[in-house]
């Protein structure tokens, strides 16, 4: 079972991430900014016909895996500090986006960006127990949602751990719902609203450091 504190901070930021999700969703019209499945499907779509869904899809995929490996490969002398480094990653992907589009950039251009601060909020936590915490993604997630209800009912887990892998979904869609909801009232500039989450984690990382 993964610890209750972590569970929840891991919760509040995979809502976060539905938030980035249903925002770069909306704005590039049906591609994604974390699900890269989804982009890679259509990627081989528009290499299939040499069509204008070819670039767009392949820089997507591109950003979020360079944000993956800024993410991964910032370190520190404690997991707290590795954290700050990679929420302050994911700030600056945000405020990027943010700017490209207030500079008449396209949304293509932008979003791309956005992938980038996805692929690094999949580095934010570190796995503790079964639940993938802080995740832009949760295909995983509800496959185990039906693999440890099965141990469950063979008495292989312990009973509850599945409704865990189960909040972890909730989390992203009540975060994508929030996000869409904001979207219809302040467009791109929703996205201070997951930005406003990030800080907040951020400020609380430093401030429990600087107590320690």
């Amino acid at each position: 079972m993964t610890p209750a504190p972590q569970l929840s901070l891991g919760l509040a930021l995979t809502a976060a991430a539905g938030m980035i999700d249903v925002v770069g969703f909306i704005e590039l019209g049906g591609f994604y900014t974390s699900f890269m499945s989804g982009n890679t499907t259509q990627l081989g779509a528009g290499i299939a016909d040499l069509g204008p869904t070819l670039a767009l899809p392949a820089g997507l995929i591109i950003m979020f895996v360079v944000g993956s490996f800024l993410g991964s490969i910032i370190t520190g002398p404690d997991d707290r500090r590795r954290t700050m480094g990679v929420l302050a990653l994911v700030l600056f992907g945000l405020a990027v986006t943010l700017a490209l589009s207030v500079l008449g950039f396209t949304a293509a251009q932008a979003m791309l960006a956005l992938a980038t601060a996805a692929g690094a909020q999949n580095a934010i936590l570190v796995q503790r127990g079964a639940a993938r915490l802080g995740t832009t993604f949760v295909t995983g997630t509800l496959f185990a949602v039906g693999q440890d209800l099965a141990r469950t009912v063979r008495g292989e887990a312990p009973p509850l751990r599945w409704v865990q892998h189960l909040l972890v979904w909730l989390a992203l869609l009540l975060g994508a719902l929030g996000g869409a909801i904001a979207y219809g009232a302040w467009h791109v500039w929703a996205l201070l609203l997951p930005a406003a989450v990030y800080l907040v984690f951020l400020i609380g990382f430093a401030a429990r450091r600087s107590h320690d």
